[in-house]
């Protein structure tokens, strides 16, 4: 899932050096939501395993 989100931003920066705003804009946004998704996936993750370690 980080892949997607660095991909997002990666098509995002091109666009906003393209010129393509509202393209721009919308990739960013992608990216964003991705990457947020994806840390509270690694922090649900490593929750989840230190509980696992302490019993």
């Amino acid at each position: 899932m980080l892949y997607y989100a660095i991909v997002f931003l990666i098509i995002a920066m091109a666009s906003a050096v393209l010129g393509f705003g509202g393209i721009a804009g919308a990739y960013a946004g992608i990216a964003q939501i991705l990457f947020y998704i994806f840390l509270l996936a690694l922090i649900v993750s490593l929750v989840m395993g230190f509980v696992r370690r302490s019993r």
